[in-house]
């Protein structure tokens, strides 16, 4: 005799054949949906993850870490600039000046955001000088007043270098002869690629030549890179303690967190809705096991006869439904495993092979579909399905340990 009886007769369940062969449809049914929906949450939350990955690294290469900024102005940024650089945390302090405007060309306008910066010292906030395409950032020299654009913002306006564009302000001014938006002619001297949103908004002038363009005596404050990004916000808080003066100090996940908590919102809301695909294959575990309760009523009554307690019937039926779902979430687990990590290469041969393009890179700012297996959202994936594999369990056990043996036999 077996030593763990309900063990053994739930396992024996599960590989016997059914005399009614729609409980065996639905048995299998169930297993099939706890596999999809397993799969599909891994490979589309890979996804999701490796999108998030590329914005981190597209995005937050660009934007500096940190902004120390005051109003109106900043006067002596040298001085505040050098108080920043003794932080051990530090790695790079650059002035700024940003305002927004529009770029007119002959295709047509466009707005952008117009960040004055100084070439020398951006190096050290920004990678824009790395990813030039044509050009480079030195070329912005003050009193010339020369420009670098973003490639998909210079291809929209369709400019060449050397070409001329018209920068208009939100701002007016008075003459004699009437009143007129603020305007400036710039030249395009160089275009850059980061692929990201900066590409089809951001310009880059030099910093004297935004002064003279937003009227400023000093600059709007000053850009600041840290060693660790993710540590950003206490650096930063850190700085404004030891500053001494009326300064706004912000960070990153201030300037851009919202629309990365957009992105980890979406991930939530996907999950949710991804996991109702395992919860109604937990449902169809609830319909399986209540039509073989039924069909196993005189079994359960010999087995009551034989001195099954009650405790024990329920538990056959709970190993029973439990392996189904194990055995779902544990295919659904592999397979979304590795579609998850061979998504890229998938999808490149697919395009091949349907000779399409899934990402257009004059549209999107990647060209390959990204995917980052997280193991520990394997883990909370495949620890719910389980869970929900062995609550839909419960109900029909109970069904099962509820009924009498005579009952039973008076039934059969």
């Amino acid at each position: 005799m077996p030593t763990n009886v309900p063990l053994h007769i739930g396992l024996r369940y599960t590989r016997a054949k059914r005399r009614n062969q729609f409980i065996s449809f639905i048995s299998a049914f169930s297993l099939v949906g706890m596999a999809l929906g397993v799969m599909a949450l891994i490979v589309v939350l890979s996804v999701m993850n490796g999108f998030d990955r590329e914005m981190k690294a597209r995005i937050l290469s660009v934007v500096p870490h940190g902004f120390i900024d005051a109003q109106p102005e900043l006067d002596n940024w040298e001085r505040v600039a050098d108080q920043v650089r003794q932080h051990p945390q530090v790695r790079g302090v650059a002035p700024y000046i940003e305002g927004f405007g529009l770029v007119n060309y002959g295709r047509g306008v466009e707005g952008i955001q117009i960040q004055g910066v100084l070439p020398e010292a951006q190096a050290q906030v920004s990678v824009v000088e790395q990813q030039m395409l044509l050009g480079t950032t030195e070329d912005l020299r003050p009193g010339e007043f020369n420009v670098v654009m973003g490639r998909l913002l210079a291809r929209q306006l369709g400019l060449a270098l050397g070409d001329s564009v018209t920068i208009t302000l939100p701002d007016i001014r008075i003459t004699p002869a009437g009143v007129f938006p603020r305007m400036r002619r710039f030249t395009l001297v160089g275009v850059f690629e980061v692929g990201a949103q900066m590409d089809q908004s951001l310009a880059l002038i030099h910093l004297g030549d935004a002064q003279r363009l937003f009227r400023y005596q000093g600059v709007q404050g000053l850009q600041v890179q840290v060693d660790d990004i993710y540590r950003a916000a206490p650096v930063m808080n850190q700085i404004a303690d030891e500053l001494a003066g009326d300064y706004r100090v912000r960070d990153w996940s201030q300037t851009q967190g919202s629309l990365f908590q957009a992105v980890k919102m979406e991930k939530i809301v996907i999950a949710v809705l991804l996991g109702i695909i395992i919860a109604v294959a937990a449902f169809n575990i609830v319909s399986s096991l209540i039509l073989m309760v039924a069909d196993k009523r005189s079994d359960i009554a010999v087995l009551r006869t034989l001195g099954m307690t009650a405790r024990q019937i329920m538990a056959v039926f709970v190993v029973q439904g439990s392996v189904v779902g194990l055995t779902g979430t544990l295919a659904g687990a592999t397979v979304g495993c590795i579609l998850a990590v061979y998504i890229g290469p998938l999808v490149a041969a697919l395009e091949s092979l349907l000779d399409l393009q899934v990402f257009d890179p004059s549209v999107y700012f990647i060209s390959h579909l990204p995917s980052q297996l997280l193991w520990q959202d394997v883990a909370v994936i495949c620890a719910v399905a389980l869970l929900l594999s062995f609550l839909a369990t419960l109900y029909p056990a109970w069904r099962a340990a509820k009924i009498e043996p005579a009952e039973a036999l008076r039934y059969e």
